[in-house]
Order: structure tokens, then sequence, then C-alpha cells
């Protein structure tokens, strides 16, 4: 079997690291960074586990994505993650200079997708499988009230 390298690929697989979140009572955000069609990091909310509120699913993305790279900047990459990145992470990813950021649901109280964060460059798309994203947060907090 052929894989086909689309967005929306790239968008499950942030999806699936999503889903670890929600297995480790972390709020259910997944993402990848992705080169050249190859994933070249994946991480998953992990502010509980860590007791530390930056442990957004971007910063851990941003953090292995340049490990692997050897480099501050993450130019010609792209960013899927689940959840529309809040102010924090837009801010991180102008530093990293990354090229393209997708995510699936739009974060109403604390998303930021106005580029005057982002890097002059980077180019923004919403709404990726922002249903399947959406029903996992909404789940998510369903069970925690």
């Amino acid at each position: 079997m052929i894989e086909v390298y689309t967005d929306e690929y790239f968008m499950k697989e942030a999806l699936k690291e999503a889903q670890k979140a929600f297995d480790k009572d972390e709020v259910p955000v997944g993402a990848v960074i992705v080169l050249n069609k190859k994933i070249i990091a994946r991480a998953h909310n992990l502010t509980e586990q860590l007791t530390d509120v930056t442990a957004h699913a971007e910063l851990q993305a941003i953090t292995a994505a340049s490990e692997y790279l050897g480099a501050k900047y993450l130019k010609k990459c792209t960013l899927y993650v689940t959840l529309e990145p809040c102010a924090m992470c837009a801010g991180a990813l102008n530093w990293a200079q990354i090229d393209k950021v997708i995510f699936g649901a739009k974060d109403e109280r604390n998303g930021y997708d106005d580029n005057v964060l982002y890097h002059p460059k980077t180019r923004i798309k919403s709404g990726l499988l922002a249903d399947e994203a959406t029903l996992m947060l909404k789940t998510f907090f369903k069970n925690k009230r």
C-alpha cells in the first residue's frame, strides 16, 4: 500500500498524539512537525505530567524538531496541531520562523490565529479535521465535569 502524504495524513498523525495526551489525562492536543513530507517531531500536551504550564504540544514539538535539525529555526517546516495555538505558542513559532501552521479546532478563548504574533512569512491554515479534534476536546472536558 502506498501512503499519500497529504495535509490530512499529517493532521491524523497529530490526532494520534492528541489521543496520547487524552490517555494520560492531559488536555488532548497533539502536534507534528513535517519537513519534506517527513515527520521530524511528534508531541502532545504534557502540562500535568511535567507540572509545567508551558509544556504545550507546540512547544514540545518545536524543541524536538530543533534537536532533530540541530538548528533553532524551522524554516521550510510545517506544524500540524489539533488546536489553534495560543499567544505563547504563536510567539514561539514566530521565533522558530516556521514556514506554515495548520491547525484543526478553533480555540475561541485562548487561540491566536492572527498573523501579528507569527513570523511575517508564516502561512496559517485553519479548520483541518476540526470536527475530530473538537470532539476529542469536548469528550475530555465532559469527562472532567
